[in-house]
């Protein structure tokens, strides 16, 4: 895919940055660079989080735990076994769902969130140990695309509150490729255009091509935390990636964006979460 002029915004609060492997929590995009770069070659979008969210940046700090931690890999979810061959779908919920609750994990990384990335982490050590995914990485990747879906904005299955949604890639976005429809909108609920979706940022057709059910429930949904933290292991961890060789994985962060200040962020709060040491200013330049 072409590489795009990055359009500062207006008005931002936060802006971080989604694959179009991956996806931008709705309406609330404008557009940053991207390339052909890795396997797959994503479009890439800058998200600005919603004047009523909160900044991550401003969520309450926790050291790092190892006692703690082992309470996420208890949650039902992460115990569950995934299927070979899930059926690709968007599951439709009701609006009353409530917000899972669970302990915050390092950096006050939402519970639910956290076992989904942890549950992605110990099923990836056995279908591909080459690969060494940590769940930290994960969660670098799901702080950047959507801030853990909003703060862990999700029921206790991992199913977002609200759908997660990108803008419509029709070319309304100054310097955004336009993205014909590839699923009959059956994932993005939209014909004619695709738009990207899930917490973890995720086009249509990238996500049939590494759709992975991370709750054993028969479902890949990109909507769900746990199916989308395990599909982006995959993604990143395809064509034989050791995220233990740090070129490696930086070729594979860069199948999410063309950018070594993107590569910076991510690995920031990777590193952050794994430590409990908050990042420096410094090491998360603008995207």
């Amino acid at each position: 895919m072409g590489r795009h002029r990055k359009q500062s915004p207006a008005t931002v609060r936060r802006s971080s940055v989604i694959a179009l492997t991956g996806l931008v929590p709705a309406g609330l995009v404008t557009v940053a660079s991207a390339s052909e770069g890795g396997d797959a070659a994503p479009l890439a979008v800058a998200v600005q989080t919603p004047e009523n969210e909160q900044d991550a940046y401003g969520a309450r700090p926790q050291s790092a735990d190892p006692l703690a931690a082992t309470e996420f890999v208890a949650h039902a979810m992460a115990k569950a076994a995934p299927t070979a061959a899930p059926v690709v779908k968007t599951v439709a919920l009701p609006n009353d769902r409530q917000r899972a609750e669970l302990p915050a994990g390092p950096m006050g990384v939402p519970g639910i969130s956290m076992a989904a990335y942890q549950n992605a982490e110990r099923i990836l050590a056995a279908e591909n140990p080459v690969c060494g995914m940590p769940w930290s990485l994960l969660a670098g990747i799901g702080r950047v695309e959507s801030t853990h879906a909003f703060g862990g904005k999700a029921d206790a299955d991992g199913n977002p509150l609200s759908p997660v949604y990108g803008p419509v890639l029709d070319g309304s976005l100054s310097g955004n490729q336009v993205v014909g429809d590839s699923d009959d909108g059956a994932l993005d609920g939209l014909a004619g255009y695709d738009r990207a979706i899930g917490p973890m940022q995720f086009l249509p057709q990238t996500w049939k091509h590494y759709a992975a059910d991370g709750n054993g429930d028969g479902i890949a949904d990109p909507q769900n935390l746990f199916d989308a933290a395990l599909t982006t292991g995959r993604y990143l961890c395809d064509g034989g990636l050791n995220m233990r060789d740090p070129a490696q994985r930086t070729k594979a962060i860069l199948r999410y964006n063309h950018s070594m200040a993107y590569v910076a962020n991510v690995m920031s709060w990777a590193t952050s979460y794994s430590t409990g040491a908050a990042p420096w200013a410094g090491d998360t330049p603008k995207i």
